[in-house]
């Protein structure tokens, strides 16, 4: 199954053990899901993750060992055009773009609230 992962999925992940979020974590290691990322995701991914505080269980080494996880499972889709501004969160904009380059049906978020224009 390809999924677009939001960074509240891979933060929650990496903050705590249990939960779905890093159930999904597992899922992907074990290639039961893969990944579409595009280099703007991935850089989102990397920076606020990085943010002081943000992982606080985890030092930067290990961010990006878990990072580069995440690459190695990952199908990398470029974008090519823009449909901007469409959601709240222009940051979640990326998400969408992302789904419709990639035809992917599932993008994983725990920010219902953000994307529920999707699915109205």
């Amino acid at each position: 199954m390809r999924v677009i992962l939001d960074t509240n999925v891979i933060i929650s992940a990496m903050r705590s053990s249990t939960g779905a979020s890093y159930a999904i974590l597992l899922a992907m290691h074990r290639r039961e899901i893969t990944p579409i990322l595009s280099v703007p995701l991935l850089m989102e991914y990397e920076e606020v993750c990085k943010r002081d505080g943000m992982i606080p269980n985890l030092n930067l080494s290990q961010i990006d060992i878990v990072l580069d996880q995440i690459c190695e499972t990952a199908t990398e889709q470029q974008i090519f055009f823009s449909w901007r501004p469409f959601l709240p969160d222009p940051d979640d904009d990326m998400l969408v773009e992302l789904a419709i380059a990639a035809n992917v049906s599932y993008i994983v978020t725990s920010s219902i609230r953000d994307v529920a224009l999707l699915v109205a």
